[in-house]
């Protein structure tokens, strides 16, 4: 949090590019571990589902979740006796919450297709790229020299981790001007009084996990027939 002279605590994630970045690490790191447990989630009530209808879920459940949050913190901040310090303190939260549920989403997407995201480079290319929507795949297949209609399958699992370093220099930066900037003001938005907040806050949710959606599905292509290595209801994915 830094302090505006005139405006009280806002958001760091409104300015600062690094801290922007720096969120999305710790969003990865923190979500990384969670993904074969998101999977199993979207199994849940059905063991035998195929991996195409474990995607729908695994979509429905990703923008159910960021639509809510919007929607909660844009609610909390129009309640009597929240001032707007408070307001933004809680958004500032929330663009965390809304940082780990897409990191949680794109690589969960990528392990039901198969793709590797055991190396913190790819995961941070698989994450973006998809967050980034039709910029993220430009860059990605521009720099990656490769061609093809779903980078990551085609692309991410292929390319040597030097150039998804430099990829992800790209991309961060991207990150930082298009989504740090847009979540800076949706973060004002959400502190809209008398309960516009909560609709500036779901609907800006919303539509980001709509895109988020659209891209990977581009991102990935059609969903694989069967389960990798065949496995079946009693797997832990």
């Amino acid at each position: 949090m830094v302090t505006d002279a005139h405006d009280g605590p806002v958001p760091e994630v409104a300015g600062g590019g690094q801290r922007v970045l720096d969120l999305l690490d710790k969003a990865i790191t923190l979500q990384s571990p969670l993904v074969r447990k998101n999977i199993a989630r979207a199994r849940q009530r059905n063991p035998e589902a195929t991996p195409a209808e474990v995607i729908r879920n695994l979509e429905r459940m990703y923008v159910s979740a960021l639509t809510g949050t919007g929607a909660a913190v844009g609610g909390a901040a129009a309640a009597p006796g929240v001032g707007t310090g408070v307001a933004l303190a809680l958004s500032g939260g929330e663009f965390l919450s809304s940082l780990q549920l897409s990191a949680l989403f794109a690589l969960s997407i990528a392990e039901v297709h198969g793709v590797p995201i055991d190396e913190v480079e790819r995961r941070r290319t698989i994450v973006m790229g998809i967050m980034l929507g039709g910029s993220g795949s430009a860059t990605i297949t521009k720099m990656a020299e490769r061609t093809g209609q779903h980078w990551g399958r085609l692309i991410v699992g292929q390319v040597p981790g030097e150039t998804l370093r430099q990829i992800n220099k790209v991309l961060g930066r991207h990150f930082i001007t298009k989504y740090g900037t847009k979540q800076g003001i949706i973060v004002l938005g959400r502190v809209a009084p008398f309960g516009v907040g909560a609709v500036i806050g779901g609907g800006a949710n919303a539509a980001l996990a709509a895109l988020a959606v659209r891209a990977a599905r581009r991102a990935f292509g059609p969903p694989p027939t069967s389960w990798p290595g065949d496995t079946g209801a009693g797997s832990d994915i």
